[in-house]
């Protein structure tokens, strides 16, 4: 109800104003309905060309995967992210926006409809309805208009694709790889030794250029080659080799400046009838390492011998010199002495000096120092009776080498052995065999 103090208006003004309202609100609707339908436009731009990008990617991506794989997918959906995410935080606002649009065109309209029915029914009995229209139009802001961005404003997606790649993936695809005729390298010699067993291997391609080789081995019952060798070398002893056990060895090569490794060598077929290296473990004077092939002279006042557990034919050795100390090979275990300086052994003092059945030679190798390989060639010559002057009716050629330098002398034995043990003795702590 209108306040009782308020004067009643002219029923033409009301009219007036009442159809000044009704058109302001027509023209509001119209305007609205403009920008709503650029709303529409650029949220179809968005979603179309989100769409089609999505379409580019999905393409492209899919002519690449099959040499690209996994990467390429990964690449595809992070793109696809970014392609929604920038949609949802670029819609989001054009949609608030468009809500607030239809709210002002539904206010519009029931606006007219309103007026338009209170113009219609006359000025006698319409007043009071008249003045209520144009109060409540009144406090309608007919004159807001939202901003809607131009197309130019909002984002309008593409993808941005080098179709290069293509060309230069099937460039390095269409080198990849060569046909050989045979490998460049092959194995050359396996050598049995103690525990393990030596490979050597050349190259045998005078075109091609190595940088690196890498060995590989296998037990012959399984199916899998294991690495044991990646360098530059052309030759490896490859250790933890059980005896009497057939292996098989490949090797390959990597050209100068290459990535790829080049095809695999034909398998080598080796064994080593050789037992591993192991001293005879419970002896006081020297500690044994876990796999009893180091010995390490300890500070024990135990003297005497230590002798290897079963015939082998290699080892190095590394210390401090004595006079007594001795290192060598002998036909059998005997105790209760404290050097091989005694019948049926030979062996070399770490001075160098060359002893045969307890008697020392003229000649005399390098003293033994830090980090030396003493080496024991032997080999039977004559088996039967020998001259008796000679002393022995069972003779054997020893070699013994030792930094670059050997000796070579007769060993007589006064009867034959079926096997040999290597020995050492050392008088201080410190020495590790």
């Amino acid at each position: 109800m209108r306040g009782a103090m308020e004067p009643e208006p002219e029923p033409e003004l009301l009219l007036q104003e009442a159809r000044e309202k009704v058109e302001a609100a027509q023209s509001y609707r119209r305007e609205l309905g403009q920008r709503l339908q650029g709303l529409r436009e650029a949220q179809r731009q968005i979603k179309e060309s989100a769409s089609l990008t999505r379409d580019v990617l999905r393409q492209h991506f899919s002519d690449l995967k099959g040499t690209l794989g996994k990467l390429l997918d990964e690449r595809l959906v992070t793109l696809l992210q970014e392609v929604d995410t920038i949609e949802q935080e670029t819609v989001k606002p054009l949609d608030d926006c468009q809500k607030l649009i239809e709210h002002g065109v539904h206010t519009a309209e029931d606006l007219v409809r309103e007026g338009e029915i209170t113009i219609l029914g006359g000025m006698e009995q319409q007043n009071e309805k008249l003045w209520n229209f144009t109060k409540k139009a009144s406090h309608i802001q007919l004159d807001s208009l939202p901003e809607v961005p131009l197309l130019v404003d909002v984002p309008c997606l593409s993808a941005q694709l080098d179709d290069s790649i293509l060309n230069i993936v099937k460039d390095h695809i269409f080198k990849h790889g060569t046909v050989a005729s045979r490998p460049p390298v092959q194995i050359e010699e396996l050598i049995e030794k103690p525990g393990g067993i030596i490979v050597r291997w050349c190259k045998v391609d005078d075109d091609f250029t190595a940088q690196d080789y890498r060995l590989q081995f296998r037990k012959c019952t399984s199916n899998h080659f294991e690495d044991v060798y990646v360098g530059s070398e052309t030759e490896f002893i490859v250790l933890h080799i059980d005896p009497n056990v057939d292996y098989q060895f490949r090797v390959c090569a990597r050209g100068d400046g290459r990535q790829e490794w080049s095809p695999w060598s034909v398998p080598q077929t080796g064994h080593s009838t050789l037992v591993p290296h192991e001293w005879t473990p419970g002896f006081e004077g020297y500690s044994l390492s876990s796999r009893r092939n180091i010995a390490l002279r300890n500070d024990s006042e135990s003297s005497g011998v230590l002798y290897c557990s079963a015939p082998t034919y290699f080892f190095e050795t590394v210390g401090q010199p004595d006079r007594r100390d001795s290192i060598g090979v002998c036909a059998e275990k005997q105790s209760g002495y404290d050097s091989l300086q005694r019948d049926r052994a030979v062996c070399i003092s770490t001075n160098g000096a060359v002893f045969v059945n307890g008697k020392e030679m003229t000649n005399q190798l390098p003293a033994v120092t830090s980090g030396s390989t003493v080496t024991f060639d032997i080999e039977a010559v004559t088996l039967g009776t020998t001259n008796n002057n000679e002393g022995g009716n069972f003779k054997l050629r020893v070699t013994i080498s030792s930094s670059n330098r050997e000796v070579v002398f007769d060993w007589l034995l006064d009867q034959s052995c079926g096997s040999l043990y290597f020995g050492c003795s050392f008088s201080y702590p410190g020495w590790k065999v």
